[in-house]
């Protein structure tokens, strides 16, 4: 099993109606990737779309693939194309529930938005990740160091 230092949260920033296929096939054919751009991928509805086995790195953000678990949901932009959190109340509570599976995994690892690493200039995934946890689960924040203290 590979190293995880990240568990990283995402958005596809398309409409909240994009297929997991379309998706899919823009990475194939537009971007020339192999792998996937996540791990898992939630639909609007909170259904949960794996995509790439755990153990296997996928592209989510460039130079931290290797030590990384992506997530994502569909949607993230408006009908103009500006980012726009659209979570629906599906999507967060399966966001939600995911993090604390992979956070059980993966104890050490921060939990960040694509835009929290350096040199990112994507709004990706459209809200503050670390601002909605410390809401809504702030011990999800806590590192395995800081449990054991």
């Amino acid at each position: 099993m590979r190293r995880i230092d990240n568990i990283v949260v995402h958005c596809t920033a398309t409409a909240s109606n994009a297929t997991p296929e379309s998706i899919k096939r823009y990475w194939r054919q537009v971007l020339g990737w192999k792998n996937p751009g996540y791990h898992y991928l939630i639909k609007a509805d909170g259904e949960i779309v794996p995509l790439l086995p755990e153990d296997q790195i996928s592209n989510g953000v460039a130079g931290h693939n290797s030590h990384s678990v992506h997530l994502s949901y569909i949607g993230g932009i408006d009908s103009k194309g500006t980012p726009k959190d659209t979570r629906t109340l599906e999507q967060q509570a399966v966001i939600l529930g995911l993090l604390k599976q992979l956070k059980a995994r993966y104890p050490k690892a921060r939990i960040l938005g694509h835009r929290d690493f350096p040199g990112v200039a994507k709004a990706c995934p459209s809200f503050d990740v670390r601002a909605w946890l410390s809401e809504v689960l702030p011990e999800l924040l806590q590192s395995h160091h800081e449990k054991n203290l």
